[in-house]
C-alpha cells in the first residue's frame, strides 16, 4: 500500500474527485473544488489516498466544515472511506494520522471530525467533542476532535 497527497500525485485529481463521488454521492465537482484550491496552495486542506498499486483503496480530505451547523469548530476530516475487502488493515487509521500530522505541521490544530461511529475513531486519538445535526439528518451525530 502507498500513502500520498493529493499534492505528491496530482494527476489522481480526477480519479479520486470521481473515487469520492462514488462512495458518499456528493456531487464530484464539489470535489474537484476542493481538490484545486488545495492543489493550488489556496488551502492547506488536504486530501489523502492510499493506493493499492495504482487503484484508490482508501481516502479522506480535509475541508472547512463536513455538513453540520457547529460552523464554528474547523476544520474537518470529510469523506472517510476505505473499500470492504482492504478493511481492518489500518488504512483508514493511516491516513487519519497522516492528516492529523501534516495539518499539524501547518500549525493547524484541532481538526474535527463528524461521524456516527463509537470505539473506532477514538482507537486514533479521537475524543468526543459533542453532538452536532448534520444538514437534512434526522438526529444529531458525534463530533469528535483531535489536538
Amino acid at each position: 500500500m502507498n500513502y500520498v497527497t493529493l499534492r505528491e500525485r496530482p494527476e489522481l485529481k480526477d480519479a479520486a474527485a470521481k473515487w469520492f463521488h462514488e462512495k458518499w454521492k456528493v456531487p464530484q465537482e464539489a470535489y474537484l473544488e476542493c481538490m484545486e484550491a488545495y492543489l493550488s496552495g489556496e488551502t492547506e486542506y488536504g486530501w489523502y489516498i492510499c493506493l493499492d498499486e495504482d487503484r484508490i483503496v482508501g481516502g479522506l480530505g480535509v475541508i472547512e466544515n463536513d455538513f453540520h451547523d457547529r460552523k464554528d469548530l474547523f476544520p474537518n476530516i470529510c469523506a472517510v472511506y476505505t473499500e470492504k475487502e482492504c478493511r481492518k488493515r489500518g488504512i483508514a487509521g493511516r491516513l487519519l494520522n497522516m492528516a492529523v500530522e501534516d495539518l499539524r505541521s501547518k500549525s493547524i490544530t484541532p481538526v474535527y471530525l463528524l461521524t456516527d461511529h463509537t470505539g473506532f475513531y477514538e482507537r486514533y486519538g479521537w475524543q468526543f467533542h459533542c453532538l452536532a445535526q448534520g444538514d437534512g439528518e434526522p438526529q444529531p451525530s458525534r463530533l469528535y476532535v483531535h489536538y
